[in-house]
């Protein structure tokens, strides 16, 4: 299997999963994935398919302006890209770009406090974490470049009255990342509609931040790095099992 062909199996399984979990827009926000090349070229999903409509065929190949490679007729809508590309070129890091409209990602983004650190899955984001003020829309490239400062060298932003995302190193970093920023935020919302909450000590806070993305912090005397690669053997098993046309 070439390499793009394993990309876009990669990206088509992402966006099956985030239909799968309920985090989706109806054919609104995107998840982009860079190819290798010398050339920028990035996977985006074709405009008017709903996710669960996305396989590793139909992705579309667009350029850094967002725009189709080829004369295949696909059509892609250029200024959903206008987040994704800015990030791209500035995070070399940032191979996988996702982006969400969920309830209650939209929700914690409206509240003044940001992300709390309420509970252990919380923590990962810890520190780790950058907030972008609306401009509205996101449709131009003057707002760019305040968007990726905002994002800094964090793995995910909370985009005020607007929406969550994160960024990872391959489809599964950016996905996993966000599946725990959406049950954060979820849970937040719950912890503060039954009444008044408490935070750990930061230290403790910065403590489990180290253990959530490493896999261990000074002190421990058990590990678990392989999480993560565990997780998304699971996740894609579950795919193989409700949506095996992800690979088509």
């Amino acid at each position: 299997m070439s390499a793009e062909s394993r990309l876009r199996r990669e990206l088509a399984a992402v966006y099956r999963l985030v239909a799968h979990f309920g985090m989706t827009d109806l054919i609104f926000t995107h998840i982009s994935l860079r190819l290798p090349g010398a050339e920028p070229r990035f996977l985006l999903n074709p405009y008017g398919l709903l996710f669960e409509e996305i396989t590793a065929s139909n992705l579309v190949i667009v350029d850094a302006a967002g725009r189709p490679a080829g004369t295949g007729g696909q059509r892609v809508n250029p200024a959903g890209f206008v987040i994704h590309s800015a990030v791209h070129a500035a995070r070399a890091d940032a191979h996988c770009v996702l982006h969400t409209h969920t309830q209650a990602g939209c929700a914690v983004a409206a509240g003044a406090a940001g992300l709390l650190p309420l509970n252990q899955i919380s923590m990962e984001f810890y520190d780790r974490i950058g907030y972008h003020d609306y401009e509205g829309v996101a449709l131009g490239r003057a707002e760019q470049q305040r968007l990726v400062a905002d994002l800094g060298g964090h793995p995910a932003l909370i985009l005020r009255h607007h929406g969550l995302l994160t960024v990872g190193s391959t489809p599964a970093q950016a996905f996993l990342r966000m599946f725990y920023l959406e049950r954060a935020c979820r849970i937040q919302l719950a912890a503060t509609a039954a009444g008044p909450v408490t935070t750990p000590p930061a230290d403790v806070c910065a403590r489990a931040a180290h253990q959530l993305t490493t896999g261990a912090a000074p002190g421990d005397d058990y590990a678990d790095p392989d999480g993560p690669e565990l997780a998304w053997a699971a996740l894609l098993r579950l795919l193989d099992r409700v949506a095996p046309d992800y690979t088509d």
